[in-house]
């Protein structure tokens, strides 16, 4: 513990590189209020480095004495962080590592504290079930995303879904009970602040069935700026972009025999691969079939942010070039098994009173394969 004098313009100064939180790493906690009673206090500790006197904890004959008042030696620390170092865990905290600490806490605030306006983003939550687990979304986990190319306007978030839901996408009325929600969600919680010019820009993080990530996406649209985001399981779950491995090698194939017919199916293939057979199916052996399927499909497929644009505009020449085969009364019957970002961008790309109506299908596999689930038409 310090006995040394520290001039009042080196705690400011400390505080402010601290942003009034504790600097051991994870920890973060507020030091300006009790976080049991929300009374506002100063409870901070200000830990030395190198103790300030050559027997303390990492004292030094003589770097001790010099820096014992230098901003570069002291850290903004909670009383049980502060006693670990100091008392408990002495040999556990080398001077390299609290330096680590120090300098990547005050990066990381340098970082947050300089984004300008512009880049603030409403964090967008969505998540259904999807069988019999629930969607883990939190603004923590979403927040950490986004930087440093957004960070969060509020703090809190956009929440859409429907909590504590009992209904699985096994029941029949599922589709439409989650549907309604999240119009009626979408339309009171989102709508009505970006009409009023209160939201710039969405983040979204979406857990759900495709056809309802889908449906989201459709809400969305192109009208607000959007960053959709993708929840990506190795080497760890995180949702921040990884931009590692490969870009996704994407193939856009045509029927191999272009037919009249009001029924075609569109086959979106990302994550797993899906055979022509389990669409023949459900709509007949002579049901043309376009497909947008990759090279090698998976569950973490998507690893690059650039991967999201050149799909949307893959699926822009897709429904246009449909539209002009098959002809205004046709509609596509979409087969997605897709990564969660890619379903949403589906509904995004989709243009009311231009494109041809879709009925989306899901994979279920209590009722034995693909199934009808929701219309999506103007």
């Amino acid at each position: 513990m310090s006995v040394s004098y520290i001039p009042e313009r080196i705690k400011i100064r400390l505080w402010g590189k601290a942003a009034g939180r504790c600097q051991y790493s994870g920890c973060n906690e507020p030091l300006w209020r009790d976080s049991l009673t929300k009374v506002e206090f100063n409870k901070a500790y200000l830990a030395h480095i190198i103790a300030d006197k050559p027997g303390g904890p990492r004292g030094h004959p003589e770097l001790s004495g010099q820096l014992k008042s230098n901003i570069s030696n002291l850290m903004l620390m909670c009383d049980a962080h502060h006693r670990l170092i100091d008392k408990e865990d002495i040999n556990g905290h080398p001077i390299d590592r609290l330096r680590d600490m120090k300098a990547q806490h005050e990066s990381r605030i340098e970082t947050l504290t300089s984004i300008q306006d512009e880049k603030q983003s409403h964090i967008l939550l969505y998540g259904a079930n999807i069988g019999e687990h629930n969607a883990p979304l939190s603004w923590e986990k979403s927040a950490t995303a986004m930087v440093p190319s957004y960070y969060p306007a509020e703090s809190t978030t956009l929440e859409l879904g429907l909590k504590n839901s009992s209904f699985q996408d096994s029941q029949d009325n599922f589709w439409n009970i989650e549907r309604d929600h999240l119009h009626t969600n979408f339309s009171k919680i989102v709508k009505s602040r970006i009409t009023s010019d209160d939201i710039q820009h969405l983040s979204v993080f979406a857990l759900a069935p495709q056809p309802l990530l889908i449906e989201l996406g459709r809400l969305l649209s192109d009208i607000p700026a959007t960053e959709v985001f993708q929840l990506h399981r190795e080497p760890q779950q995180t949702w921040q972009w990884q931009n590692d491995g490969v870009k996704i090698e994407f193939y856009f194939a045509e029927p191999k025999e272009i037919i009249q017919s009001n029924v075609v199916a569109l086959k979106l293939a990302l994550s797993a691969s899906v055979t022509d057979k389990r669409i023949q199916d459900v709509l007949g052996s002579d049901v043309p079939i376009w497909s947008i399927t990759a090279k090698d499909p998976h569950n973490d497929i998507l690893r690059h942010r650039s991967d999201l644009g050149k799909l949307r505009s893959l699926l822009r020449m897709t429904f246009d070039r449909i539209k002009v085969v098959h002809g205004e009364n046709a509609e596509i019957h979409v087969f997605p098994v897709l990564p969660v970002s890619a379903a949403i961008e589906v509904g995004r790309v989709w243009m009311p009173k231009a494109d041809l109506s879709m009925i989306v299908y899901d994979q279920n596999t209590k009722k034995g394969g693909f199934c009808s689930t929701l219309k999506i038409q103007s």
